[in-house]
């Protein structure tokens, strides 16, 4: 029986799994179940950023608060996008991803991922008792799609459940011209990110890495 990765997200993202799995990093993964919007609410945070990281910390505390968190790192992460002054999340409707995406082509906006990593490890067992976060993102320029395209992109359902309404991993692949900045963060985790916290709970990254079989 293997034993259980130190790392623990809070997230079902597929994408966030991936990122972590092609890092080399060994990890499970729980739901947090967050109410996003009464979080963003309560926090009173109104920069993309700050909602980001609030969000993030919210899911990473969630889980960290399960027992079967205990003895792990959990690390909890949200994205959103900023673009024209305004906050956009998740759109939900295939007519409100339709409003943004139009918006947005051969246009420029920020992706904010907020990260949070919680130690829950006992001090006899090295843990550090580390709490704490960062914001990592990029710029991201979009094509010029033609209403064909907007359509198509739309009718995938891919962009209704992504913040900002495209993903980098995916069939919104196709339409982002360029990205500047932390491409990994885009797609909704920066492995930097994650190193760096891992540091400040005194985990090096090698010890989140999974073992490697002898040649």
């Amino acid at each position: 029986m293997s034993e259980t990765p130190l790392l623990l997200l809070a997230s079902q993202s597929p994408a966030r799994a991936k990122l972590l799995r092609d890092s080399g990093v060994g990890f499970t993964q729980l739901t947090s179940h967050v109410d996003e919007e009464a979080v963003t609410l309560a926090s009173g945070a109104t920069e993309p950023g700050e909602i980001a990281l609030s969000l993030a910390r919210a899911k990473c505390e969630a889980v960290a608060a399960l027992p079967q968190a205990k003895g792990r790192l959990v690390i909890g992460c949200d994205s959103v996008f900023a673009f024209n002054g305004e906050v956009h999340g998740k759109p939900l409707t295939p007519e409100r991803a339709t409003e943004r995406i139009s918006a947005m082509r051969g246009r420029t906006g920020h992706l904010h991922t907020g990260h949070w990593l919680i130690d829950t490890r006992a001090p006899e067992a090295g843990g550090t008792g580390f709490a704490g976060g960062l914001e990592a993102g990029a710029d991201v320029t979009f094509t010029h799609m033609s209403d064909d395209d907007v359509a198509a992109y739309v009718a995938t359902g891919e962009p209704l459940w992504v913040a900002g309404s495209f993903t980098l991993d995916g069939y919104g692949a196709a339409f982002i011209e360029r990205v500047d900045g932390d491409l990994h963060a885009v797609i909704g985790l920066s492995v930097n990110g994650l190193r760096i916290l891992a540091d400040q709970a005194g985990v090096g990254l090698g010890e989140l890495w999974e073992p490697q079989p002898r040649l």
